[in-house]
């Protein structure tokens, strides 16, 4: 009998073969994957217009999934809440409502955003902007709103914190849960978008530093790998991919998923049809290294 590791791995369902959603959800299953990250915009077959959310659509899609074993992980709705333009953010502000709603008859364990940049164009590149003060305030005012929506329907909405976008680093993320206090705000914890590629040489300190910050908060975990790149001007990039196929170690990540947060779910991103169950046994592989030094402990 195979035995159950504490960490329950997913998949992001778009990077599933591209068939079929009753095909998609039955190959993701038999890749050995328990759970999905789903975008409605992502998959070709499935509506993700604001009046196609009704209740029927999203207890339809939980049938579909429960009946193909799987459980929905994370919805997606990565829209940017650090969006200047008011009319814009009126749009915005209705569609995490229309979410929120849709993600409670889901039951999707949280529904999952990014932080933004303070533009209409969603461009990170003016970092001083981005990062500045005057951005996470915006970005917070607008977030106190789709938070407000995650109580009344009673979901987790969970952020995700990227090293490029307004909350950029542990501490600020700390300082936003604080700010807004509400139990209904998350964190999504993807290690590798807290890394900067110009500071590669810090990894280690500053997911440490979000697993201690941000502990009690870590509601979802994503996982994929890095590949460092050069820019023609010298400055560094990161290519995504797989896990295992890059340079990322994952063993602290994993301890303290082990450790202190059994059974929670994590899914691979930026894998491929081929690569999927490689990925999958390279992080179960350092479950059990993990598992086992653990109990010699």
């Amino acid at each position: 009998m195979k035995t159950e590791l504490p960490i329950q791995l997913g998949l992001r369902l778009h990077d599933s073969e591209n068939v079929p959603f009753a095909e998609r959800l039955s190959n993701v299953k038999k890749q050995g994957f328990s759970c999905v990250h789903i975008a409605l915009s992502k998959i070709d077959d499935l509506p993700s217009n604001l009046e196609a959310l009704t209740p029927g659509y999203a207890l339809w899609l939980r049938r579909q999934f429960a009946d193909a074993g799987l459980s929905v992980a994370v919805i997606g709705n990565y829209l940017n809440l650090a969006n200047p333009d008011a009319a814009d953010m009126q749009g915005i502000l209705k569609k995490y409502e229309a979410y929120a709603r849709f993600s409670s008859l889901l039951g999707a364990g949280v529904l999952g955003t990014e932080t933004g940049a303070p533009n209409r164009k969603y461009d990170c590149t003016d970092r001083e902007a981005v990062r500045s003060e005057e951005a996470y305030t915006l970005f917070k005012n607008n977030l106190k709103q789709a938070v407000s929506y995650a109580g009344k329907y009673g979901i987790t909405l969970a952020i995700e914190p990227v090293y490029k976008h307004t909350i950029w680093c542990p501490a600020r993320a700390r300082r936003l849960l604080d700010e807004i206090g509400s139990p209904n705000l998350r964190i999504i914890f993807d290690p590798v978008n807290l890394i900067d590629p110009e500071l590669t040489e810090s990894r280690d300190e500053v997911l440490g530093e979000a697993m201690d910050l941000l502990s009690e908060e870590i509601a979802e975990i994503h996982l994929k790998d890095y590949i460092l790149t050069e820019n023609a001007d010298g400055s560094h990039a990161m290519k995504a991919v797989g896990c295992g196929k890059g340079c990322m170690d994952y063993t602290e990540v994993i301890r303290f998923a082990v450790t202190k947060k059994p059974y929670i779910q994590a899914t691979l991103e930026n894998t491929t049809p081929d690569d999927a169950e490689d990925c999958r046994r390279y992080i179960e592989d350092i479950e059990r290294q993990v598992l086992k030094e653990e109990t010699k402990e």
